[in-house]
């Protein structure tokens, strides 16, 4: 049996949802529990917090699957997404920052302690992507942008040709700056 292609597959689970089938909320949730429940962890340091991150985003999806839109993205990038949001900004209720952005209104204290929010933000969003990424890019893009080896270096580990190597390192860090692009374009 063929596997129907991601944005059918969410267009059709988007239908069943708005007809409220509960069987839909179940194969979400097997589906993509574990992004949502990782990506709030990484964002809080905490399994408590993350688990509450993933019932209110998947009580989200069921209140709301209207709010998907298939021309923006997958379900995949919108529920990574609303994780992402509820995930910084609960991280920010909890450490004192304005929900405003405004920094310059805070301490100086407080403004260093957005920053690094956002850092980890960032950090938690950019390890997402890289996830997400096919696995040959995912384990060449690992070790060379994170694991600090050159892609000659990369090529060896991995017993592929250097030319390969080099030539997934910057696929993969394409697909990663348009996607950072993306996400910050909104």
């Amino acid at each position: 049996m063929a596997t129907p292609t991601p944005i059918r597959w969410d267009r059709q689970i988007q239908q069943r949802l708005a007809c409220g089938e509960e069987a839909a909320l179940g194969e979400l949730y097997d589906q993509f529990s574990p992004l949502v429940h990782g990506l709030a962890n990484r964002i809080l340091d905490s399994q408590e917090a993350a688990e509450q991150i993933t019932r209110e985003v998947f009580a989200q999806v069921w209140e709301h699957p209207e709010a998907y839109n298939p021309e923006r993205g997958t379900m995949r990038s919108w529920i990574g997404t609303l994780t992402h949001r509820r995930a910084v900004e609960r991280l920010r209720r909890h450490t004192g920052l304005a929900d405003d952005g405004e920094a310059s209104a805070l301490p100086a204290q407080s403004a260093g302690l957005e920053e690094e929010v956002l850092a980890a933000a960032t950090a938690a969003r950019v390890q997402y992507i890289v996830t997400s990424l096919p696995h040959a890019l995912r384990e060449t893009l690992t070790l060379t942008y994170f694991g600090g080896r050159t892609y000659r270096q990369a090529a060896r580990e991995l017993g592929i040709p250097e030319a390969t190597a080099k030539h997934r390192m910057r696929l993969g860090l394409q697909l990663l700056a348009t996607a950072l692009a993306t996400e910050h374009g909104r």
